[in-house]
């Protein structure tokens, strides 16, 4: 009978959460977790563990939270006192140095929420979604030190919905990732490793805050996946009475206009339209203004009875 794998598990936000409880759901032996220091969070600023060292602390698995592996040696030191067979490493939010890469006998592997080499870097998910993708899916591979650059050794596809936001896509992926490393480290010889096509490379740069900002003229199509897109985070944004607002979910329709971009068209009871690029129109099905929570659009028309010919503005936030 095989020996039971010894696995180490580096990761911290929830994607990496779930990847970890599908691990110990199908009795495998974590006998270490590595995750970022506790971070303040909340109204009240307190510092808050990750996803993964509540989960890890609930199954009484030790933890570690180098801020640093060059600060923090000692962390170092661990890994090679526990020789870990291997180490499988989800959004840790570390660069792992080679001589951590060296410690595990099956080497690290990374679960990367993309098809490589496409949307290598930070925010797969979301740039996934942006560019209006019609597939995506989660990449297992070997790491190497550069930017997830190492060999694949397993990849499954998903198709993406019409409606897909970040945020249904970072489940879905995050449900097959679990899967696909639980199939894996049931028999890891069974998987070769491939190199990376370097033909169709792209880069998932991490997103800004800034880059939210709705530009009205651009076309409805495009505005309406960056809502998708920049949901849940940072929030696609624009400013009307000198107030913030954010755009969780938009419908495109058929109707043109000859109205300025960010005019706001009607405002019925149960519908908000708004004037894009090229005379385009779009729908706004969920909004939140500054100061209030996520609301559907006639909850946030009750009482708003002069919105037509207002216009959404970046301008009015600076």
């Amino acid at each position: 009978m095989n020996k039971p794998l010894r696995i180490a598990f580096a990761g911290t936000p929830e994607i990496a959460r779930t990847v970890l409880e599908e691990i110990i759901a199908n009795d495998f032996n974590v006998e270490l977790v590595l995750t970022q220091p506790d971070r303040p969070a909340g109204r009240g600023m307190k510092l808050t563990p990750s996803p993964v060292k509540e989960l890890a602390i609930g199954n009484n698995i030790e933890v570690i939270q180098p801020l640093s592996f060059k600060k923090n040696p000692e962390a170092i030191t661990r890994l090679k006192e526990l020789q870990p067979d291997i180490m499988v490493v989800v959004a840790y939010g570390l660069i792992l140095p080679q001589e951590v890469l060296d410690i595990p006998r099956l080497g690290c592997i990374n679960i990367h929420v993309s098809l490589l080499p496409k949307w290598r870097g930070a925010a797969p998910i979301q740039r996934a979604v942006l560019a209006g993708d019609k597939e995506s899916g989660v990449t297992i591979m070997q790491m190497d030190v550069g930017l997830d650059t190492g060999d694949m050794l397993l990849v499954e596809k998903v198709t993406l919905d019409t409606g897909e936001t970040s945020a249904s896509l970072h489940d879905k992926l995050a449900v097959l990732g679990a899967k696909m490393v639980v199939k894996y480290l049931n028999s890891p010889e069974s998987y070769l490793p491939v190199k990376q096509d370097l033909d169709g490379v792209s880069y998932a740069h991490k997103l800004t805050k800034e880059e939210a900002a709705i530009d009205w003229q651009e076309d409805a199509s495009i505005i309406e996946r960056k809502i998708r897109g920049y949901n849940p985070f940072p929030g696609a944004f624009s400013g009307l009475d000198g107030k913030l607002h954010k755009f969780w979910q938009a419908t495109l329709v058929t109707e043109h206009t000859k109205l300025p971009a960010g005019a706001i068209i009607r405002a019925t009871t149960s519908e908000l339209l708004i004037a894009c690029g090229n005379g385009s129109v779009l729908r706004i099905d969920e909004i939140q203004e500054a100061g209030s929570k996520r609301k559907q659009i006639s909850q946030y028309l009750q009482g708003k009875t002069d919105l037509v010919g207002k216009i959404f503005s970046n301008e009015v936030l600076k």
